[in-house]
């Protein structure tokens, strides 16, 4: 598969039944607790796998870290938290590199398997599919409000627990039924959705009261617990969505929202 698309991720067929399945996702802690924080960017990083209807066998870790600034026994939290998470998938963990840096990352480079045939890409989307989001949003609104000190104690735990949950079930279902498929993470449901939309050639309609969101989601809009990455998505989709007039710019937020280790969004037949 080539580099027209912007898929979730890479195709290589090996033979007529096998294909493999690559991807590589890192980024920045977005909570305080490091095995915490490794479990949820290993799950970000096995999504793009389930994203494309694949099942993940392999992944190498990549870090960076300063000892001289942090603790080394962050380092191993993180890593004993990326560890379980490829443990609890049933993915091999064959090793990785860590580099110093002056900012603290850490994700995998995951490789899995689809059949050649049946995997799942953006595309594929047919006038009258329904749109099936599998999480609720808000992480990217509700880390800001939690790295500002702001947000309030009772909504860390659902926060961490929907990081941390799994997208392999939810594709195993949808990889029977679905159209189109994948997750919706650094864009936004919005970003990813046009994403998608524009792939297969279609229009898209949503409805605000219909979409899932994490206890204090709404409360984190609200208090304007706004990332630069949410700004960019917000003018970025901004220009290319209608109906902002119907929704008050609390919605527009989430909408816009950039999510770290989100649910998969799929197109499916109504009669599905």
């Amino acid at each position: 598969m080539g580099g027209d698309r912007l898929d979730d991720a890479g195709i290589i067929e090996l033979n007529p039944d096998l294909a493999l399945v690559q991807t590589v996702d890192f980024f920045t802690p977005i909570v305080d607790d490091g095995e915490d924080f490794g479990f949820i960017a290993a799950v970000n990083a096995l999504s793009d796998i389930y994203a494309m209807g694949g099942e993940p066998l392999s992944a190498l870790a990549v870090a960076g870290f300063a000892p001289d600034v942090v603790p080394l026994s962050v380092l191993g939290d993180i890593f004993r938290g990326g560890a379980q998470a490829c443990a609890r998938e049933g993915v091999v963990l064959l090793g990785g590199h860590t580099v110093r840096s002056p900012e603290i990352f850490y994700g995998l480079a995951v490789t899995g398997t689809v059949h050649p045939r049946r995997f799942l890409t953006k595309a594929g989307a047919q006038p009258g599919d329904l749109l099936v989001l599998t999480k609720p949003l808000g992480t990217g609104l509700l880390s800001t409000w939690l790295k500002r000190g702001q947000m309030p104690e009772e909504f860390l735990q659902p926060l961490v627990a929907s990081m941390k949950e799994s997208n392999l079930q939810a594709s195993r279902v949808l990889r029977e039924h679905a159209h189109a498929l994948t997750d919706v993470t650094g864009f936004g449901l919005l970003g990813h959705a046009l994403e998608m939309a524009k792939a297969s050639g279609v229009a898209f309609e949503l409805w605000a009261s219909a979409v899932p969101l994490l206890p204090g989601a709404m409360e984190a809009a609200c208090a304007k617990a706004v990332a630069g990455g949410l700004k960019a998505n917000r003018a970025w989709v901004g220009e290319r969505v209608s109906g902002w007039e119907h929704i008050p710019e609390e919605w527009a937020l989430i909408l816009c929202d950039p999510q770290t280790s989100g649910g998969l969004l799929a197109a499916v037949p109504a009669q599905s």
